[in-house]
């Protein structure tokens, strides 16, 4: 990571061809450097912030770079607090590289990942909630997620947590006046326990929602199960609507797993196409069905496929068995078209062949994983740092109500309350540190 004094730029599109490609310059003398490339240069160095400028990038011998649009942004009104600019280009992955290589040459640093992100939050443009929500905005990958990273960039995580720890340094207050004046102390320690109460309702609260927020934005693990020929790689197929996978009478089809990324109901699914559960013969069969059970062991779920013409038998009894020690299970009474038995006790009926009974299925799917759907405009927390913070003020809270309740001092309790008031400030990035900065901002893309 470099000093913030140093100007960086780095591509903010992919090195790849595309009809624009931006490029993104941050930093001291940043105008300055880009318009000894621009033609004509004063127009940039004489630009006010909030503009945009059509002209010609050109090397210092004169050479033709490209011909751009590009923005100026004066600080402190830009995305990262410096003085930045944006160059629009043609999408040419030879181009962007000689446009990269010229702001180098005039003193320009390879950005490191998340480093304009970073620097918008030590310039105090946005706290760490909203430059988390900025990474799970780019790697949302269902409707759902990108709608929560939205709500997440509006600040509502910060307004959430500040309103706690603002009445928190109220019940710190109580506490102080306590501390200041103990020959006044003429009973039990007071401290207003509604509010207390409240804050540590609203941090479980919004710690509660971790596990529907994670699953949103990493997806669940779903792997499909069962015997040969139950019609796993059709039903595969079907979630997905295409063919992803062979489908064939002659079983053994499938000989390793097959992986695929499915939105079902607004929650990304990982899906698992395994190799029938059998014994098995050669050596590659033998293979593929040990990096099934190992996928089958991995899963959040696992759908175990029947073939209602051939029923439930004892053997899918045992499997399911053996699977639901570790894995939840979901029975798929598969081929319902050919034999409209009804499913066994807790299973849902389907047609891979028709889609009969999908749409129940993706229900029982997301409803298996037992996370419940946060309400509608509820805020929902994906970052597993906010959860582990939230978690620890809750705690401390908690135990400050237990030594309130057994009559204990008021220093004894201020300690437990400290550390619920550091814990939510390090939620919002108002006590961090460097390590933490790097882990975060390096999960970024370089360019954001």
């Amino acid at each position: 990571m470099h000093d913030q004094d140093q100007p960086i730029a780095a591509p903010a599109t992919a090195l790849a061809p595309a009809a624009i490609s931006v490029i993104r310059c941050s930093g001291q003398a940043c105008i300055e450097l880009v318009a000894r490339l621009f033609s004509p240069a004063d127009r940039l160095q004489q630009a006010p912030g909030n503009t945009i400028h059509h002209g010609t990038l050109r090397t210092p011998d004169g050479e033709p770079l490209d011909e751009v649009m590009v923005a100026v942004y004066r600080a402190p009104a830009s995305y990262t607090g410096e003085d930045s600019v944006e160059i629009f280009g043609h999408g040419s992955p030879a181009g962007i590289r000689r446009i990269m290589e010229a702001l180098f040459a005039e003193g320009f640093s390879p950005a490191a990942a998340g480093e304009f992100t970073r620097r918008a939050f030590l310039n105090g443009k946005l706290d760490l909630t909203r430059a988390e929500a900025i990474n799970d905005l780019v790697r949302a990958r269902t409707v759902a997620a990108h709608r929560y990273a939205l709500d997440r960039l509006s600040g509502s995580v910060e307004q959430a947590v500040g309103a706690v720890r603002a009445d928190l340094v109220t019940l710190m207050a109580q506490l102080s006046i306590q501390l200041d004046y103990p020959e006044e102390d003429t009973g039990p320690v007071e401290v207003d326990v509604e509010l207390l109460d409240s804050c540590e309702q609203r941090l479980h609260e919004l710690a509660g929602t971790y596990g529907h927020g994670r699953l949103v934005q990493e997806g669940i693990a779903v792997a499909l199960a069962g015997r040969t020929n139950a019609g796993k790689s059709s039903l595969f197929n079907t979630l997905l609507r295409q063919d992803r996978t062979i489908v064939s009478e002659l079983p053994g089809t499938t000989r390793d797993y097959v992986e695929a990324l499915v939105d079902v109901l607004g929650m990304p699914v990982r899906l698992f196409d395994t190799a029938g559960l059998r014994p098995a013969g050669e050596p590659v069969e033998e293979e593929g069905i040990r990096r099934s059970r190992t996928v089958i062991a991995a899963a959040d779920l696992v759908l175990y496929v029947l073939d209602s013409a051939d029923g439930f038998g004892e053997e899918d009894r045992r499997r399911m068995a053996d699977i639901s020690l570790h894995t939840p299970v979901l029975p798929v009474w598969n081929k319902v078209d050919l034999t409209g038995t009804p499913p066994p006790e807790g299973g849902v009926a389907v047609s891979a062949l028709t889609g009969a009974g999908l749409r129940d299925l993706e229900r029982r799917i997301v409803e298996a994983v037992g996370e419940e759907r946060a309400e509608t405009g509820a805020t929902v927390i994906d970052s597993a740092r906010q959860h582990d913070l939230l978690s620890r003020a809750g705690h401390a809270l908690d135990r400050m109500r237990e030594s309130h309740c057994d009559g204990l001092p008021a220093d004894v309790l201020a300690v437990d309350l400290q550390e619920a008031v550091a814990a939510i400030g390090e939620i919002t990035g108002e006590v961090t540190s460097d390590e933490v900065l790097d882990a975060m901002f390096g999960s970024f893309c370089v360019g954001k």
